[in-house]
């Protein structure tokens, strides 16, 4: 059953996005050749906690940290750790979902360790359009396959793959709720979207093939190929007009750019 959002708890829902968001730029300069990824956990804990955000990463299903560290061909769930330094070429994506007030926001953001090639620059980017185009087809009197199939498209027509093991997710006062939204598929399927709809949009794609695989550890998912992966996500809320992006630092009732 997707949860539907009444404004007052969309309000709660941004002003905790704004926080989390706000938690990216304070992190920003620390991603550095040299710290560890289990350094940057501790920082985020850190910042978490300034915040009066609660990370809903850590003891889920005994999981040890505040956030998730995917370093390259990892694509998601990466665990920190004292033996992963950051290093120049590094493609790091940082996963953090925070709750405060009762209600949840969930953030995804990429990092390179220098200066990307331009080959990785628009790999990157990619995956930020993909991401832009899927929120924008959140809108009243669409389907939620329109997100995925948009998704799909942008990625794929520049040669890239959709990884189909992973999906976003409904969110609200836990980090998962229904519906389970997919980066691939064909529109006009699945519920009608309504205002009061909160969603966690969530781009995972590889600059090879598309099969993953969970990793001894039981957490960090990578590419077979060991082609890069990036992922980005926001935490969104469909309203009678714009989809507002809640994770963004801006007044929610913006919405996203076409």
């Amino acid at each position: 059953m997707i949860v539907i959002k009444d404004k007052d708890e969309i309000d709660i829902m941004n002003r905790t996005g704004q926080a989390l968001a706000d938690l990216f730029v304070a992190i920003d300069p620390k991603i550095r050749p040299g710290i560890s990824t289990l350094e940057l956990d501790q920082l985020i804990e850190q910042e978490l906690e300034k915040r009066n955000l609660v990370s809903q990463a850590k003891g889920y299903m005994g999981y040890k940290h505040a956030s998730c560290i995917s370093l390259n061909d990892e694509v998601v769930h990466g665990i920190p750790s004292t033996k992963r330094i950051l290093k120049e070429g590094d493609l790091v994506k940082i996963d953090i979902c925070a709750k405060r007030d009762g209600y949840c926001a969930d953030m995804t953001r990429m990092f390179f360790v220098g200066q990307p090639s331009p080959e990785v620059a628009k790999f990157m980017q990619v995956a930020r359009m993909a991401l832009d185009k899927g929120i924008n087809q959140a809108r009243p009197g669409n389907y939620l396959s329109d997100i995925s199939a948009t998704i799909q498209q942008e990625v794929e027509k520049h040669g890239y793959g959709v990884v189909r093991d992973f999906a976003g997710h409904g969110i609200g006062r836990t980090m998962h709720e229904d519906p389970e939204i997919l980066n691939f598929g064909k529109k006009g399927k699945g519920p009608l979207l309504r205002p009061g709809m909160t969603f966690a949009l969530e781009p995972m794609i590889t600059m090879g093939h598309y099969d993953v695989y969970v990793a001894d550890d039981g957490w960090t998912v990578r590419t077979r190929d060991k082609s890069l992966a990036a992922h980005v996500e926001d935490t969104i809320a469909i309203t009678e007009g714009e989809p507002c992006v809640l994770t963004r630092i801006k007044n929610y009732n913006e919405g996203v750019q076409n």
